[in-house]
């Protein structure tokens, strides 16, 4: 992966912190607001005159001011980046490119913290410098993320690890990001007109607490690795607890490349393997083990070349209920079977529905369809980057007939991750042009049916003998 050279302009300022001051970081956002919004007016000016070159040369430069200032903030601010590095928003698909080409480099190439600031925690959280605590120490970061950038490291036994080391003050960052939403707002205008800025960022905000707690995190990415080690192509490093505080988390050291290098220099048949595999991972956690991984991001998978995934980043998880996860599966056995009766069952069973709330049964169940559409039915089907921008704007735009419709639902925390990670997965899979019989791939996780694919039957065995099938 390649990083970026320059500092954190934030961290110039020593008396605010690493990474800057509520105040500082809301000067920051609300320049980059207004040139944005002033931008874009010029260019719609421009547009009588130079056509639709004017848009395109206004985009282009606001996904440059976006990687330059989101990347050195760090926090709620990139972590909004590297959203939109990814998400097909409701944009015309050569605009969307454009922001996807440019943010791409939020996800492994964001600008490092200097040095120093990463050495100074890892002495606060074990009591010695980065090279006494290891007998390797890399300075230069392999990448660096939203909360924390990752170092190569070795263990005093020879091992080779990569360290996460959380930003100091990017607690206070993510807080302050959250409390500026609305200074998000003309930023949100321009990628996607119609987006409701302040879901989002209340959505960001659980995520974000989540990922802060890298104890959390170790804890779950081993519950992850136990359950997938041994897999014929899945792939989780393994957690060196040891090395393990509650701002650093030390892991395996695992290679491979980016997931835009794997789609620029794989082949057509390697694209659709790993698509499945993704899918097979997302979908597959959560029906066999009850755990589900809530951040479906590009920058989490490395791909070896031999066949199979990497997959990074456990921050965001969450272990579901038996009782939860059965729910579930009859919510969508009930969609499936375009039952209203059944799923308004399931939907009341699972406090979907509040006491006197009056729904529009059959345009809910509309949304369900929609919202599932590449498991409705027995047959193959392909993910596009207009399948992803169609959800999304059943969710956040009020044009779409459904904003206010979902508004009026209960949605129990339990489910919060799902629709969270819906919509990456579409993007990521739309991106790889993924087909497959998805429905029946889904009866497998399930229910236990027959393999449906080559890649079914390799884990089948596995999947039979796994001692944490819950």
């Amino acid at each position: 992966m390649g990083v970026m050279a320059h500092p954190s302009r934030a961290a110039d300022d020593a008396g605010a912190g690493a990474l800057g001051s509520r105040t500082q970081r809301a000067a920051e956002l609300a320049r980059l607001s207004a040139s944005t919004g002033a931008g874009f007016l010029g260019s719609r000016v421009r547009r009588l005159r130079e056509g639709d070159v004017a848009d395109a040369r206004f985009h282009t430069e606001t996904a440059e001011k976006m990687l330059e200032l989101l990347g050195s903030m760090k926090g709620a601010a990139m972590k909004l980046g590297q959203i939109a590095s990814f998400v097909d928003m409701d944009l015309p698909p050569e605009v969307q490119q454009t922001y996807h080409e440019v943010l791409a480099q939020l996800r492994d190439a964001a600008p490092p913290m200097e040095a120093g600031h990463i050495a100074d925690v890892i002495a606060e959280e074990f009591g010695a410098a980065p090279d006494t605590v290891f007998a390797e120490w890399d300075p230069v970061p392999l990448a660096a993320a939203s909360i924390g950038q990752v170092h190569r490291a070795r263990l005093p036994d020879g091992t080779a690890v990569v360290t996460k080391v959380q930003y100091p003050g990017v607690a206070e960052a993510v807080q302050a990001d959250l409390a500026n939403a609305e200074l998000f707002a003309p930023l949100a205008r321009v990628l996607s007109p119609n987006l409701q800025i302040r879901p989002l960022m209340e959505e960001l905000r659980d995520r974000l607490v989540d990922e802060l707690d890298y104890q959390r995190e170790a804890t779950y990415q081993q519950a992850f690795f136990e359950r997938y080690d041994g897999h014929p192509f899945i792939r989780v490093p393994r957690v060196y607890p040891d090395w393990c505080r509650p701002r650093v988390l030390t892991s395996a050291f695992a290679e491979g490349a980016s997931f835009d290098h794997m789609v620029a220099s794989s082949t057509p048949e390697e694209r659709q393997r790993y698509g499945e595999i993704i899918f097979r991972f997302v979908f597959g956690s959560l029906n066999r083990f009850r755990l589900f991984n809530g951040d479906p991001h590009p920058g989490n998978y490395l791909f070896p070349g031999n066949g199979t995934v990497v997959f990074l980043d456990f921050g965001s998880v969450k272990m579901f209920r038996s009782a939860t996860r059965t729910q579930m599966q009859s919510q969508i056995a009930a969609v499936q079977a375009n039952d209203v009766d059944q799923m308004m069952a399931v939907l009341r069973a699972a406090d979907f529905l509040p006491a006197g709330q009056r729904i529009d049964e059959a345009k809910l169940l509309r949304w369900f369809r929609k919202l599932n559409e590449p498991i409705l039915e027995d047959r193959e089907w392909t993910y596009t980057g207009e399948f992803a921008r169609e959800v999304l704007r059943t969710t956040s735009d009020p044009r779409e007939g459904y904003f206010d419709l979902l508004r009026r639902l209960n949605l129990p925390p339990d489910y919060l991750l799902l629709n969270r990670i819906q919509i990456g997965v579409n993007s990521i899979l739309g991106q790889l042009a993924a087909t497959a019989n998805w429905y029946r791939i889904a009866q497998e996780m399930s229910f236990d049916a027959a393999p449906a694919t080559d890649l079914g039957r390799q884990e089948a065995a596995f999947m039979a003998a796994s001692p944490f099938r819950a």
